[in-house]
């Protein structure tokens, strides 16, 4: 007998919080600008060491996310998200132990960028299975709106626990925060049971004899052999890098360029829109679809990170509040793309494999985050400002606006 939706009362619900709570914890990768920031003259890092755990992380999250996605296809996303409370905690503990880049490297960028892989990979899957596609959108931008959103609190904390404790004893604490608080939220992460439709879903209808459907799901290795997942992918590795490297580094942009000492305060901002932006953009691509908001979104960042690239003291764009509206739009722009990519992922590839699906095109996201974090960190060591970086990334940008109009359906059938 077929089970129905309403049986089920809000478990669909229940995941999908569950999940965006874990996110706001393990969020804690965006408060690195903060946190090294805090880090003592007398370790004597340069500006591009700072950059080398952050950016290390970012691609040890993206490569874990492909493991960490057939991993919670396979055995389900609680005893995945839980190892990653685990990982991330355990990383966090292991930077409390040591003062050298090579050690936050070690622990904040391999294991709890591990770990970051491990729970974010377990966060989205499980929800969007609870609910019609025609949902998609706003259930995946609401699950990673927590990763976005957390350092609206986080920021702060990382700032003030740096201020009355230090650095170590900041990653410490924390380390036992989100160890707990991820661990604990993982027992609610559930995937329907067999043969589950949610209220809405569209019946599937018989194929017409002699004429061929478009394949629903796709194997990794399927997925892999369309042009589309390379599209997607360059497209997201443009989009998610600039926005990390302004990240990574506003805090710093911030005090050196700008002239201003709360760069904390942007961080939490940022966030704000980084939060926002993920759930906005994905009821508008719900409404307007996947690609007019991305075309619409890189262009915008385009625009706004040029603006930042003009916010040198005494400017107009370097006031505080200007700055942090312009932190803002950077940040909603940011966090569209990890709305909208789960979403055209599953929109292209199904449901069956989704997790190690869009663990493959979330590379894109660590590839660029990488990539673009360290060379504003070189830009600055060598020219002692991040223009020639910001122009980079808005030449990117554009690109990946016009790879938009590229992009089709995968053609792929089933006979």
């Amino acid at each position: 007998m077929e089970q129905k939706p309403g049986d089920f009362g809000n478990i669909g619900w229940r995941v999908t919080f569950a999940g965006m709570g874990i996110n706001l914890a393990l969020g804690i990768l965006y408060t690195w600008s903060v946190l090294s920031k805090g880090i003592p003259e007398d370790w004597h890092w340069t500006e591009a060491e700072k950059s080398l755990p952050y950016s290390a992380a970012c691609l040890i999250f993206s490569i874990v996310m492909v493991l960490a996605g057939r991993l919670q296809d396979k055995f389900g996303p609680r005893v995945v998200a839980t190892a990653g409370g685990i990982l991330t905690g355990l990383g966090m503990m292991l930077c409390s132990l040591t003062t050298s880049p090579i050690g936050f490297v070690l622990g904040f960028g391999l294991l709890a960028g591990s770990g970051i892989g491990f729970g974010y990979a377990s966060t989205t899957p499980p929800a969007v299975k609870w609910f019609p596609k025609e949902k998609t959108g706003l259930i995946a931008g609401l699950v990673v709106s927590g990763f976005g959103l957390s350092s609206v609190y986080a920021s702060p904390l990382a700032n003030y626990l740096n201020i009355s404790h230090g650095t170590q004893r900041t990653m410490l604490l924390l380390g036992i925060l989100f160890f707990v608080v991820v661990v604990i939220l993982s027992q609610v992460l559930k995937v329907p049971p067999p043969g589950y439709m949610s209220q809405g879903a569209a019946p599937i209808l018989p194929t017409t004899p002699g004429i061929q459907a478009r394949k629903d799901d796709f194997t990794p290795l399927e997925t892999l052999s369309t042009i589309q997942f390379y599209l997607l992918w360059f497209m997201f590795a443009c989009g998610a890098g600039a926005g990390l490297m302004i990240i990574g580094k506003l805090a710093v942009i911030a005090q050196k360029q700008a002239g201003l000492s709360l760069g904390f305060i942007l961080v939490a901002v940022l966030a704000i829109g980084n939060g926002g932006g993920r759930i906005l953009a994905g009821m508008l691509s719900d409404k307007i679809g996947r690609k007019a908001t991305m075309f619409l979104c890189f262009l915008s960042q385009a625009v706004f990170i040029m603006m930042l690239s003009r916010a040198t003291q005494g400017t107009l764009l370097a006031k505080a509040p200007v700055l942090a509206a312009l932190s803002a739009l950077i940040g909603a722009n940011y966090g569209a793309n990890l709305a909208l990519f789960p979403s055209i992922t599953k929109d292209f590839y199904g449901l069956k494999n989704f997790g190690v699906n869009y663990g493959l095109v979330f590379t894109a996201w660590g590839v660029g985050g990488f990539t673009l974090a360290l060379v504003a960190g070189k830009v600055y060591d060598a020219y002692q400002t991040f223009v020639y970086a910001y122009y980079g990334a808005v030449a990117l940008l554009v690109m990946a606006a016009l790879v938009t109009l590229m992009v089709r359906t995968p053609s792929q059938s089933r006979g």
